[in-house]
């Protein structure tokens, strides 16, 4: 004698295989609107997962965000007021000399535009003058 699957068991195998293949559809859909992005500003803001954020000329891989041109925030804590200051720091001056990041895309959590008249682009052209200035 064969077993016999019960009918209501079959069904629910089906409906399991088409919520699978519909996962599987959306999830090739969303990767295909990732690389659609374009960035409408010369730089974004890339916030990540464990709290980072970097600010950078970005472009957007098929497993990676490239960021040229990066700054991030440095905070200090003045020990006699504690007073927070913050401040923008052009990356490249670390021992290894960067010029660039990869940032797995599996860790971005959000991208933003920075405007040209926010405050982070008005630190970023103040700390690239001053870079152009000690070239001289």
């Amino acid at each position: 004698m064969k077993p016999r699957l019960s009918k209501g068991l079959g069904v629910t195998f089906l409906v399991c295989c088409v919520m699978l293949f519909a996962l599987i559809i959306q999830g090739c859909k969303s990767e295909s609107t990732f690389q659609k992005l374009s960035f409408q500003t010369e730089y974004q803001a890339v916030f990540l997962d464990n709290g980072q954020a970097f600010f950078g000329k970005g472009e957007l891989g098929q497993d990676y965000v490239t960021l040229r041109d990066v700054f991030y925030i440095q905070s200090s804590v003045n020990p006699e007021t504690k007073e927070i200051k913050n401040t923008l720091i052009k990356k490249g001056k670390e021992w290894h000399g960067p010029d660039m990041m990869h940032i797995n895309r599996s860790h971005v959590v959000l991208i933003e535009p920075v405007s040209p008249d926010s405050q982070v682009a008005r630190l970023i052209r103040e700390v690239k003058g001053q870079t152009s200035m000690e070239n001289k």
